[in-house]
């Protein structure tokens, strides 16, 4: 199992978790304000929007959460300015850590993300460290259901995705920028349930850890993960089963 999916699968198993927290809930808000505030409250004019519309809808959030954060966005309501950030870093057994974060308040997130990677073996690196290691990529996890591996691999090809990685209760399909949102609304209307879909840094290699460093590079990943301060990790580290 790759390390992009290893990870995935940890991701999903505790989205469920994220979710009862109310965590899950606050990164969408952020992403919907980010996304109206840019690109207006429109999704069918804009389709960052619509996209992170589709994600709050799949996450169960309630209909007047996303609405107030769109109107929060656009001013009809009293909101919070958020910046785009990333930040970038090493982990226990070298490992290569992006970290994407909506933040109101610049000095106060990166001086908790150096902190946690201090505190947990790791280090924050300079702007474009590691981020060369990465290439950006769309992301939709759709769940199985009752599709085999070659019918979802031969929709998601002729839908224009570049791969098909198979887990035990969900396909992960991999796109080009410029491909994700025309192959989304493909799977849409194929009516598959999509989970999720976003665009992510994915490793163009990856590190194999073991062992003490694969147990100390989940937890600084959970870590970063658990932040209020932040939106997503990824990282070049691949999890071996023992």
């Amino acid at each position: 199992m790759s390390g992009h999916s290893k990870w995935a699968t940890i991701k999903r198993k505790k989205a469920s978790i994220d979710a009862k927290r109310g965590k899950l809930f606050t990164k969408i808000i952020k992403e919907l304000t980010v996304a109206a505030k840019m690109g207006g409250g429109d999704p069918d004019a804009n389709p960052r929007l619509r996209l992170v519309v589709d994600n709050a809808k799949a996450a169960n959030m309630p209909a007047e959460n996303i609405d107030r954060a769109i109107k929060k966005a656009t001013g009809e309501l009293e909101g919070v300015s958020y910046s785009e950030m990333i930040y970038e870093g090493y982990g226990p057994g070298g490992i290569a850590i992006m970290v994407e974060s909506l933040t109101d308040n610049k000095n106060r997130t990166v001086a908790e993300i150096r902190h946690l990677f201090s505190k947990h073996g790791g280090s924050l690196g300079e702007s474009g460290s590691v981020a060369w290691m990465f290439e950006r990529k769309g992301v939709i996890t759709i769940e199985k259901e009752n599709k085999s591996e070659d019918e979802m691999f031969e929709l998601a090809i002729e839908a224009g995705a570049d791969d098909l990685q198979t887990e035990e209760t969900f396909f992960e399909v991999t796109t080009s920028i410029e491909s994700f949102e025309p192959v989304r609304r493909k799977l849409i209307d194929a009516k598959l349930k999509i989970e999720n879909a976003s665009l992510q840094w994915v490793a163009k290699n990856l590190v194999e850890l073991t062992g003490e460093n694969a147990e100390k590079a989940m937890k600084i990943i959970e870590v970063l993960e658990d932040s209020d301060e932040v939106q997503n990790v990824f990282s070049n580290a691949d999890f071996q089963e023992a």
